[in-house]
């Protein structure tokens, strides 16, 4: 593999805590139940996350999450989606 190519897939991240806060079941019953995440260090308005509520295992099974879970929330950008930071 190329350096070229090395630098292309080159990704910027920042990985944040968070927490589980509640499990908001659906509306309408054909709706995926949400998870609804608290992530620290986001802006107090913006603090929280609503994602479907089904991950998979290391083995392939579907899991949920529960209120009250630590997780961790990662923001991943390719090389050519971010700029420096001007000081």
């Amino acid at each position: 593999m190329s350096s070229q190519s090395d630098e292309q897939n080159e990704k910027h991240a920042v990985t944040l805590p968070g927490i589980v806060e509640k499990i908001v079941k659906p509306v309408v019953p054909n709706e995926p139940e949400k998870a609804q995440i608290v992530v620290e260090g986001a802006d107090h308005l913006y603090k929280e996350l609503r994602i479907e509520n089904e991950l998979e295992d290391e083995t392939g099974e579907k899991v949920k999450l529960k209120p009250g879970a630590e997780v961790e929330v990662t923001i991943e950008a390719t090389k050519d989606s971010v700029e420096k930071k001007s000081a």
